[in-house]
């Protein structure tokens, strides 16, 4: 399930992202990527110990917290710090999937298990060419380039890869995060019940038996399915 969710960073936190990022150090992206990926990625990322990059990702994390569907698609349990990201010209990252099991950084050697990934577009299709974000599935072949602050939410399963940039400079803020419902079909499930809800909720009002219905059904398969 691909989730495009618009606007989780309002313009003012986005331009604040890019101003710190434009005065930030970088190093190669290959230096926190696994024996395999490393062999396929050649971009720039900031350090994650870094304060810039404990100050945007707060940021980052507080906007999460206030978005809805952000809540409905991942039904997050916990969510790693974000990272980010930077293709100047020819940078790429071939074909590959995520870790399936990610280090919580500064919990002593804590694990948990990546279901959820997202990107955050942080810089406007328009300041560079390539650079998509391609990814393949049961349904085929997606190549997604959002507008800055825009957020694409996918299953950290999904085999991906960013295209090649010829012009300009992409950068974007990435994370993980473990859901309280692992399968990706349950997820989906929940997710497109809860849109449905939600619209229904607008046209017949909160106390209509219908949507009452609906809502205990959502929540007993939430029961039924999350693990905590």
């Amino acid at each position: 399930m691909l989730v495009h969710i618009p606007d989780v960073l309002t313009p003012e936190e986005a331009k604040h992202c890019r101003q710190v990022l434009e005065r930030s150090a970088w190093v190669h992206g290959s230096v926190t990527a696994g024996d395999q990926a490393a062999k396929f990625k050649n971009n720039l990322q900031l350090p994650a110990e870094s304060a810039e990059a404990q100050e945007l990702g707060d940021i980052i994390l507080h906007a999460l917290g206030r978005n809805s569907t952000y809540h409905s698609a991942a039904l997050p349990l916990r969510v790693l710090p974000p990272k980010f990201n930077r293709y100047d010209l020819g940078m790429t990252f071939g074909m590959h999937v995520d870790n399936s099991i990610q280090s919580v950084a500064g919990s002593g050697g804590a694990r948990m298990r990546a279901d959820v990934s997202s990107t955050i577009f942080l810089t406007n299709p328009d300041e560079y060419e390539g650079g998509e974000l391609v990814m393949t599935d049961s349904f085929g072949t997606h190549a997604i380039k959002l507008p800055m602050g825009h957020m694409i939410v996918y299953p950290a399963s999904t085999l991906h890869r960013v295209e090649p940039v010829t012009k300009g400079s992409r950068w974007a803020s990435f994370f993980w995060a473990q859901s309280m419902v692992k399968d990706d079909g349950e997820r989906a499930t929940l997710y497109e019940l809860d849109q449905s809800i939600m619209a229904i909720r607008g046209q017949l009002g909160d106390d209509s038996p219908a949507v009452l219905g609906l809502v205990n059904h959502y929540h007993n398969l939430l029961r039924r399915w999350a693990e905590l």
